[in-house]
């Protein structure tokens, strides 16, 4: 049957799988996955080094992660440190907001991607492979890392320069088959 092969070539292309089982419900695996979106959204908006965009899609993305439902993770410390790391998200959301200058607004990039891998690893996100980028000449040769649902290299804080400078250092890749 083609047409089965057709499908079975469609599945494999889509990083969300949806028809392996998962540690979280729907509900929780479409609103995490709806802040990872609004993350690559802001990730992009960095790359286009538009300061208004990066402003609305950092506002897109709080409020995508306040309704992330974090009260179905049954085991308390999990929830917890999922919360925490959350809060923190948004509150260095509030920060990159309050930021005029777009360096400034890519220091509290850098900071929530670390809080955002925290998060992704917390709560074991099982429904997306994620790339965990690095440049090492980013953020005056100090590194910066960010995250991708592609392999391929887009510095967000480099875009101008280096577009392609950086690498894969880290697949979180918790997915089920």
């Amino acid at each position: 049957f083609p047409s089965h092969d057709k499908q079975d070539d469609e599945n494999q292309a889509d990083p969300v799988i949806a028809s392996s089982s998962s540690n979280h419900s729907d509900t929780f695996n479409t609103a995490f996955s709806a802040s990872l979106t609004a993350y690559y959204a802001l990730k992009d908006a960095f790359i286009e080094e538009n300061i208004s965009k990066v402003d609305t899609t950092a506002y897109r993305f709080a409020k995508t992660l306040s309704v992330i439902p974090l009260n179905e993770i049954s085991q308390d410390s999990i929830k917890s440190e999922a919360r925490i790391l959350t809060e923190s998200i948004q509150a260095e959301l509030i920060g990159l907001k309050g930021e005029t200058l777009l360096e400034e607004k890519r220091k509290a990039f850098q900071l929530l991607t670390e809080q955002m891998t925290a998060l992704i690893k917390k709560v074991q996100f099982d429904r997306e492979v994620i790339y965990y980028q690095y440049c090492p000449m980013a953020m005056d040769n100090n590194g910066a890392a960010w995250l991708s649902a592609s392999s391929e290299i887009k510095n967000p804080y480099l875009p101008t320069t280096m577009l392609e400078c950086g690498e894969v250092k880290d697949t979180l890749n918790i997915v089920r088959k």
